[in-house]
């Protein structure tokens, strides 16, 4: 007699098991053999949805002047003209002009960088390759003045500088200058780039307007989904997680974007004032390369200093005393201010993310080093703390300075004895 066959769930489960592991396979293996295809794809999805992309990021880092601005100005302003039962109106009314307010301030951002500053870095930068000559024949002139008594040092010099001002001319002409005007070429005779940059950017402001106008309640809907995809503990850890990251992350690039427009705008009023030649060119630097933290102050001042001693070598020495000058306002007053006086690691770990960072990515990896560090290294160090706190163990790093020994009984720390005088 035949026996019937009888469903086990563990083989059932096995079963499942090792049909969605050779599907996963399959299925990898296709990705695999069409990562091209998909690259491709998602190319072009990111191209058709980049106006929301674009939206998105603007909303992002418009959020907080936005909030400002609202909180500030018009929401007293909204209080005095909406009294009573009004409450509905004056907030909508303090966030509209809020909304609007923070638009304008990002146009008129655009309006200055495409009309008014790379016009005149373009013009700067052309008159100094064609005038360089001059100014080589001048500098090497008042080196020769200067080094007078010292022939030898004399002659090194200015070997160094026509030897400086045939490799600087060389990239110039071959590599600089037909990149520059390339790109203003694209800009202004480019329709289809043009007509594509325009309507990126208009949709882009007009979803800004909207997600900004209603960030409550994306932000709503956002908690309401990861709520309901994981437990309420889990979905609470990834709550923290991203105020985590939005404070460390997005915080430390508004802060240092606001920072460096700050020492730009001051370097190119004091620099005005001084009469410095090329003081936009020489602002833009000093403003630009301040945005990557530790080596920003010293990549900026160099080039800068070089610029104005090709023109007047005696205003260069003015020049780096009040980079210096302000270097130090910026170290220890504006920049505490505006990005609070610790990111949470120490200076090595900077210099570290820093180094790495360009080695890897290189201009965004000197930018975004430290923020993607700090996130890291907060990940690392809570998993060891968790860690330690499991086993019972000290957590903070101070009880481990001068260790000897851990009794593994009592878990007590036994430290290194003292040295007799």
């Amino acid at each position: 007699m035949r026996r019937q066959f009888h469903w086990d769930k563990k083989y059932l489960y096995w079963g499942v098991t090792a049909f969605l592991v050779i599907a996963a396979a399959i299925v990898f293996y296709l990705a695999l053999s069409y990562l091209s295809v998909l690259g491709a794809g998602i190319k072009r999805l990111f191209g058709i949805l980049g106006p929301f992309v674009w939206g998105l990021v603007l909303s992002y880092l418009l959020n907080p002047l936005t909030r400002g601005i609202e909180r500030h100005l018009f929401q007293p302003l909204a209080k005095r003209l909406y009294k009573g039962k009004r409450a509905a109106k004056a907030e909508g009314f303090a966030r509209g002009m809020a909304v609007l307010a923070s638009e304008i301030v990002l146009l008129a951002v655009i309006v200055a960088l495409f009309y008014l500053i790379l016009p005149q870095l373009y013009s700067s930068i052309v008159m100094i390759v064609d005038n360089s000559p001059i100014y080589i024949a001048n500098l090497t002139k008042w080196v020769e003045q200067t080094l007078q008594d010292f022939p030898e040092l004399e002659t090194y010099i200015s070997d160094a500088l026509q030897s400086i001002n045939t490799n600087v001319m060389d990239w110039a002409r071959t590599t600089l200058l037909p990149g520059l005007g390339s790109m203003v070429s694209n800009l202004t005779a480019g329709l289809a780039y043009v007509v594509k940059g325009v309507y990126n950017l208009i949709i882009g402001i007009i979803v800004s307007v909207y997600i900004l106008s209603n960030m409550e309640r994306f932000i709503a809907g956002v908690r309401r989904l990861t709520y309901s995809l994981f437990g309420i503990e889990t979905a609470e850890k990834i709550r923290d997680g991203l105020a985590f990251t939005d404070k460390t992350f997005m915080g430390f690039i508004n802060g240092k974007l606001l920072d460096s427009a700050i020492i730009g705008l001051i370097c190119y009023i004091v620099c005005a004032i001084l009469n410095m030649p090329y003081a936009l060119l020489v602002s833009v630097i000093v403003g630009v390369t301040n945005i990557i933290p530790f080596f920003g102050p010293f990549i900026g001042a160099v080039p800068s200093a070089l610029i104005i001693l090709m023109v007047d070598p005696m205003k260069t020495l003015i020049f780096v005393i009040f980079i210096i000058v302000l270097q130090q306002i910026d170290g220890n007053l504006i920049g505490p201010k505006i990005l609070g006086s610790s990111i949470g690691i120490n200076g090595f770990w900077v210099m570290f993310s820093i180094i790495l960072g360009a080695g890897l990515f290189g201009f965004w990896g000197m930018l975004l080093g430290v923020p993607v560090f700090v996130l890291i290294y907060t990940l690392i160090d809570g998993a060891v703390v968790k860690k330690l706190k499991k086993s019972d163990l000290p957590w903070e790093t101070a009880e481990y300075v001068d260790l000897e020994s851990i009794d593994p009984v009592t878990r007590e720390i036994i430290k290194k004895p003292e040295a007799e005088e």
